[in-house]
């Protein structure tokens, strides 16, 4: 008898889903992490406090999503989203800085790039997986 193998159980996405679950997991700590030094990152980022904490919540919700959809049984759609999405806080975070929203410290100017870096970076890895998985 022969035995012809389709490979059924072999996945596309696990690129895009790795990605995602990577973006997450940062996410989620950098929004505790945030929260929890908000008055420390204020005085050392020139960050104001209030916004401080609303972008630690915002971290965490967007974890908890990211978590969600990196879950469902179809990833493409929302993994570009993701992606995108990235692409956009990059864009922003380059805005606010150049755009002096706030007087930023050399460390606040730091450490906002450097959010910048990391979501250019896991935004492409995001659109590398969306690239690589079956339609």
């Amino acid at each position: 008898m022969i035995a012809i193998s389709t490979h059924l159980n072999e996945s596309t996405d696990s690129l895009l889903r790795f990605a995602l679950r990577l973006d997450a997991a940062v996410s989620g700590v950098l929004g505790v992490a945030t929260l929890a030094l908000a008055g420390w990152l204020t005085e050392v980022s020139g960050i104001p406090a209030a916004l401080d904490y609303v972008l630690g919540a915002l971290f965490i919700a967007f974890s908890i999503g990211v978590f969600v959809l990196a879950a469902q049984p179809f990833v493409r759609r929302p993994g570009l989203t993701i992606a995108i999405g990235n692409l956009a806080y990059t864009v922003g975070s380059a805005v606010f800085v150049l755009g002096y929203v706030v007087p930023l410290t050399t460390t606040g100017v730091a450490l906002i790039l450097g959010v910048g870096v990391y979501t250019a970076a896991v935004g492409g890895l995001q659109y590398a997986g969306w690239r690589r998985a079956k339609r």
